[in-house]
């Protein structure tokens, strides 16, 4: 693996025309097991250096459905690497919430997104796996699938903010 990937911006037109293809599915038969468990490190790594919570391979130049989550719990966190992930069910009311992308450096957004979710995939080894998410993590695995599908929070986000100008709407009122 290399060790000097970068997470993709959409401000270099490269970068963001990857950004927005769709993935193609990640094939097991060209990874052993220490090659995906590098990979799920590096990505490890790079999204902690850049302070995410999500990251999907695309993000840093791989064209493969898969992505990696890791969200705080009650008794610290929980790590997810899902490789060929599909939405299986979406519930409940669509609700707004807050999101940002490392791919999208210092904009942030109000979008829409289902409370609840159930997302298949496939686990490091190829095992199938059904997880059934919600509050943060069904937002997250929503935002992480957008990206393998090639969409980005802006595109879906109902209005777009910079951290400076809700500074100053906070200071408002």
């Amino acid at each position: 693996m290399n060790n000097n990937l970068k997470i993709f911006k959409i401000d270099n037109p490269k970068e963001k025309s990857f950004l927005n293809q769709k993935t193609q599915d990640f094939d097991f038969s060209k990874f052993n097991n220490k090659q995906i468990t590098e990979l799920i490190n590096l990505m490890k790594k790079i999204m902690k250096k850049a302070n995410g919570i999500g990251l999907s391979a695309n993000q840093i130049g791989f064209n493969f459905r898969m992505f990696i989550a890791e969200i705080p719990e009650k008794d610290g966190k929980k790590f997810y690497a899902i490789f060929n992930p599909k939405i299986e069910k979406l519930e409940g009311e669509k609700i707004d919430l807050e999101e940002g992308c490392l791919s999208i450096p210092n904009i942030y957004g109000t979008v829409p997104r289902y409370p609840k979710i159930t997302v298949s995939g496939f686990n490091r080894y190829g095992k199938p796996i059904k997880i059934k998410a919600w509050g943060l993590l069904a937002h997250v695995f929503q935002h992480e699938i957008d990206h393998l599908d090639g969409k980005l929070f802006i595109e879906k986000a109902k209005k777009t903010y910079k951290p400076e100008e809700l500074k100053n709407l906070n200071q408002n009122e």
